[in-house]
């Protein structure tokens, strides 16, 4: 009850990882699920993504500017239909530079700019597993927005999947995001709550937007050291 009386607080979650609610308005949600929607579509659109051991993630996923798979990026989705990737607009670098500097302040060093996008779509039972994200020659800022049902987000440290972490409620237009110290942090989403997104959204399950940096070159591929055992389950 009192949860709902009071306005919820930014967070410092950990040094380097922030916590700022309701930092997308619903007209700015309403907004960037349309975008989401139309991102998804064929080709190279929503797709199921299978891990190293064989499985599959719970969570689909679509890839803006770089397109992701297990420990590496590629130009074109090399998992999936093999179409190429969806540019990554210049809107997203400008909402995500000001999203990071919202949260941790201005950048200590220039970077070239957001250029990767990777958009979840939970539904039903979904989750994410521990992992981290560290397939990028970037340590930029990771930021990530939050679209629909209300999850627990649940963010680690930087040695393993492990205690000690802090469970973390992300709602509808919430923002999280870690540099510095947490940019190598496990997270995961051990649980979504179904039901719990505005009505007014229009959008059943939840979607996360995460914005990245990635340092490749236009021609490069993935990095050449690959941190095994990161890939999300």
């Amino acid at each position: 009850m009192d949860a709902e009386l009071f306005p919820r607080d930014r967070a410092q979650v950990t040094p380097g990882a922030v916590h700022v609610p309701d930092w997308l308005d619903p007209g700015q949600q309403r907004e960037l699920l349309a975008a989401c929607r139309e991102w998804a579509r064929p080709p190279a659109g929503l797709r199921t993504v299978r891990t190293p051991g064989g499985g599959t993630m719970t969570a689909r996923q679509v890839c803006l500017g770089w397109h992701w798979y297990p420990y590496g990026y590629a130009r074109t989705v090399t998992d999936g239909d093999r179409g190429p990737v969806k540019p990554f607009p210049p809107w997203l670098d400008t909402l995500a530079r000001r999203a990071a500097a919202d949260a941790l302040g201005p950048p200590a060093a220039a970077h070239p700019g957001y250029d990767i996008a990777l958009i979840n779509f939970y539904d039903g039972d979904a989750r994410m597993g521990m992992h981290r994200d560290a397939d990028e020659r970037s340590l930029a800022p990771v930021v990530s927005l939050s679209l629909g049902d209300t999850c627990v987000f649940r963010f680690g440290n930087t040695e393993s999947r492990g205690k000690p972490y802090t469970d973390v409620e992300l709602r509808s237009g919430d923002l999280f995001v870690f540099g510095g110290p947490a940019r190598l942090a496990f997270h995961g989403v051990p649980r979504v709550h179904q039901g719990t997104a505005p009505p007014q959204l229009g959008l059943t399950g939840r979607l996360n937007v995460t914005l990245r940096v990635s340092g490749l070159g236009p021609e490069q591929g993935p990095p050449a050291a690959r941190i095994m055992g990161d890939s999300p389950s």
